[in-house]
């Protein structure tokens, strides 16, 4: 891959040549060429902003100084012809793991870095007459150049090249990465095994990789509900079917599928009041009001349900309820997903889990007790039922 760089600031990009793109640059997997955009002006100062037209603060990069390194570096003796043209700028796509798996498919990179106010529109315009163009941000927020932007995203791009890292499984479960399940990475451990009193989690050191990877996978979901739960919505089932928040319009199909699910829990809890068996739709849509609720959908049909909130006398414990899975589904694994997928989704304030299900639903208490949840005889339940809960645990 070649990449090229215009700047006014060339030491600026002195990084490119340490550590592994530095080494990259040695194998040959990388050729990289850093200009000095003030090489194409023609004046003693060699300027390369000026005022903006419409008035206001700062400068704006000319166009004339883009246009000729743009001639001279794309023309037919400059390298690879199918290049990107990538300019840095806050008001830019966000850049993410998605933007560079896709750039590190391209031979040639050609990174505009702006400076003072931004870049005159009409290059952008220009390059698109020429090349492929991405306009790139970071994030919302704005830094003095474009120079740092660029570093970050060749950084992200080269890392993915064939050849670049030394072990290419260290990729496959990174955050946002697609082994990761798009999901933030799970915190990382090496020796020793205790460090100022504070140990490696026990499974780690277990020797036990099937419990290490549903581990690992646990903690890649609390920590991405704590630090960036956006990236959970939507979730997916491990056949990729998605799971969704609710919203007001789902409260008809609910309401059906509750009362489904709830008359197989009356069968087996003769004589027990069921609330969610005398529901109205009205009640339904109150307590979607309340409630952060996930469904699951399969060829249009809502199959499985699942809600969660702060309990509101007991603001550390994330009340679950509500774990519901269509009759003809029921003991394919759906309950268990929906039932991960709210523990993950719980907010940072959250120390426990708690829910209740009937004293008499065998399938339920099983699957519940697997997760970890234990029964609690000192809390008292609603006529009927049992409470059973699970402490949160953020390190294992």
């Amino acid at each position: 891959m070649r990449l090229d760089y215009l700047t006014i600031f060339p030491d600026y990009l002195a990084p490119l040549r340490l550590s592994l793109p530095g080494k990259a640059v040695e194998s040959g997997l990388l050729e990289v060429h850093v200009h000095d955009l003030r090489d194409w002006t023609h004046d003693r100062h060699r300027t390369v902003d000026d005022t903006p037209y419409g008035g206001g603060a700062g400068m704006v990069m000319k166009p004339e100084p883009f246009g000729e390194a743009f001639a001279e570096l794309l023309g037919p003796a400059a390298g690879p012809a199918d290049a990107t043209i990538i300019f840095t700028t806050p008001s830019g796509e966000r850049f993410d793991q998605r933007v560079a798996e896709e750039l590190s498919t391209r031979d040639r990179l050609v990174f505009a870095c702006g400076r003072y106010e931004g870049i005159d529109q009409r290059v952008v315009d220009h390059a698109r007459d020429l090349a492929e163009v991405r306009e790139l941000s970071l994030g919302d927020y704005v830094l003095n150049g474009g120079e740092v932007a660029a570093l970050a995203i060749t950084e992200a791009v080269v890392r993915l090249l064939p050849g670049f890292m030394g072990n290419a499984e260290s990729l496959t479960e990174e955050s946002h990465t697609a082994g990761s399940g798009g999901l933030l990475e799970y915190p990382v451990y090496t020796k020793p095994p205790v460090w100022e009193g504070r140990e490696v989690p026990e499974v780690l050191r277990s020797g036990d990789h099937g419990a290490i990877a549903r581990w690992r996978r646990d903690q890649a979901r609390r920590r991405t509900a704590e630090r960036r739960p956006d990236l959970l919505a939507p979730s997916a089932l491990d056949d990729g079917t998605p799971i969704t928040k609710a919203t007001p319009g789902d409260a008809g199909e609910l309401l059906t599928l509750q009362r489904a699910c709830w008359t197989q829990e009356a069968q087996v809890n003769p004589g027990v009041a069921i609330p969610a068996l005398e529901e109205s739709l009205d009640d339904v849509r109150a307590w979607l009001a309340e409630w952060d609720t996930y469904v699951v959908r399969r060829a249009g049909r809502m199959v499985g349900a699942v809600r969660g909130r702060l309990d509101p006398e007991h603001p550390t414990a994330w009340d679950i309820g509500r774990v519901m899975v269509a009759p003809d589904l029921q003991g394919s694994g759906l309950g268990r997903a929906l039932l991960e997928h709210i523990q993950a989704a719980a907010p940072a304030a959250a120390t426990s889990y708690v829910l209740f299900t009937g004293a008499g639903s065998e399938r339920n208490l099983r699957m519940y007790k697997k997760a970890g949840f234990r029964l609690r005889s000192d809390i008292p339940a609603p006529p009927g039922a049992v409470v059973l809960t699970k402490p949160r645990r953020t390190h294992g």
